[in-house]
């Protein structure tokens, strides 16, 4: 198996550092994995075309220790469960990663019913360098929000409806309708886009109901990520 592969899968679940503990579930053709972050307002999936990880379901409580114990291994390595833990090794070395109960693993629910998406916002390099950029400009500003009226549609971060401190990025979207203006994680949104950039599609659907859905597909991966609305 190639250890940057496997590391590609971590950072699109781990977005630096927000997502820590999740359940990775292993078959004969892919790895993936559901996650969600500590405060709800965020869930996802990820999944990646991969046969070399044994089967079965692997509890991971610390994402960043395990990160750092992949970080002295050679690019190829192969994998193998042992009692109560992985093991990966190269030519020379192994390294063993203790695994958790799923008992300690945050569980994630099931997005039975998604609302109708009112928007589809382009998302090119253009505006994700952009907003990463925007975002490190106004590192106070807790969210993004997204308006639409008379044809012209925004991504604003520092909106308020007072005078402030804003950066607005001009958006492409799919639809004439007017849209409230409605806010998201602005620190999520930026994670999501830094660990998949360069993907060969991508999209942000939004939803006047409370929702967002951000989608990529890059080769073998495959990522979604729900972001709920913030009032």
């Amino acid at each position: 198996m190639n250890k940057s592969k496997f590391d590609g899968f971590i950072n699109r679940y781990n977005l630096g550092g927000e997502i820590e503990s999740v359940m990775i579930k292993s078959d004969d053709s892919n790895l993936s994995v559901r996650m969600i972050s500590d405060d709800k307002t965020l869930l996802g999936d990820v999944t990646v075309v991969e046969g070399d990880f044994p089967n079965g379901e692997f509890g991971i409580y610390t994402t960043s220790q395990l990160k750092g114990l992949l970080s002295v291994l050679d690019e190829a390595i192969s994998v193998e469960e042992v009692t109560g833990a992985v093991k990966f090794s190269d030519k020379g070395t192994k390294v063993q990663y203790m695994l958790a109960a799923p008992s300690v693993i945050p569980a994630v629910p099931d997005l039975k019913a998604l609302p109708p998406f009112d928007v589809e916002v382009t998302l090119n390099d253009d505006f994700i360098n952009k907003f990463i950029k925007s975002k490190g400009a106004l590192s106070d500003a807790d969210t993004f929000t997204f308006t639409s009226k008379a044809g012209k549609s925004e991504i604003i971060l520092g909106y308020s409806s007072i005078n402030s401190n804003r950066i607005s990025i001009d958006v492409a979207i799919n639809s004439t309708e007017d849209i409230e203006p409605i806010a998201f994680s602005a620190k999520y949104l930026k994670a999501i886009l830094m660990a998949n950039k360069g993907s060969k599609t991508s999209s942000l659907k939004i939803s006047s109901k409370g929702l967002s859905h951000v989608s990529f597909t890059d080769g073998d991966y495959t990522s979604n990520y729900y972001l709920v609305e913030i009032k």
